[in-house]
């Protein structure tokens, strides 16, 4: 596979995983590009799976960034936008949309780096367990445990916020049936 080849087979996942490992489209950009740098560069002969070694390389490059922001610079927002159903009003849209971009936001900002590293590789990626233990060279048993850790926390981080939401739902039942 040549160096155009392997560009164009392997940007979007490369910027994707850099992109919502750093929260900011500029920084992954940046990132993405070193990544290719460094992938033309080098010998490719000995390489059986690029995809696994190209988001390595992607992974390694997002935690040096992330490492020199802690020392000094504060982290950048994450934008990712989850599928909801089509709202028929434009500004209840945006609305939602910049909600749910916040609140997405919250809770994978709050995850560990580690921990974060491979949901993101999991579901945004959609790797499986094998190679995402490649990808971040630890076995595979720690990919599953710090998987499993990381969807506990998250459905911490929801609880609270579904109960919230029931709590309302009853109320608002309540008051209509009292109403009646």
């Amino acid at each position: 596979m040549n160096d155009r080849e392997l560009f164009e087979a392997f940007k979007e996942q490369v910027y994707r995983l850099c992109y919502y490992m750093l929260q900011n489209r500029g920084d992954a950009e940046d990132v993405c590009q070193e990544v290719f740098v460094k992938a033309i560069l080098a010998d490719r002969s000995q390489i059986r799976e690029l995809r696994p070694w190209l988001l390595r390389i992607a992974a390694n490059e997002c935690n040096s960034l992330l490492r020199r922001r802690r020392k000094g610079w504060t982290k950048e927002t994450l934008a990712y936008i989850l599928s909801r159903p089509q709202i028929s009003n434009p500004v209840e849209e945006s609305y939602d949309h910049r909600e749910t971009r916040t609140a997405f936001h919250g809770l994978i900002s709050s995850l560990p780096d580690k921990i974060r590293i491979v949901v993101i590789l999991r579901f945004a990626n959609e790797l499986t367990v094998p190679e995402i233990s490649k990808v971040i060279e630890i076995p595979e048993g720690t990919v599953k445990s710090r998987l499993n850790r990381g969807l506990g926390l998250l459905r911490n981080k929801l609880g609270p916020i579904e109960k919230q939401k029931k709590k309302g739902e009853d109320l608002e039942w309540s008051n209509s049936v009292n109403a009646k």
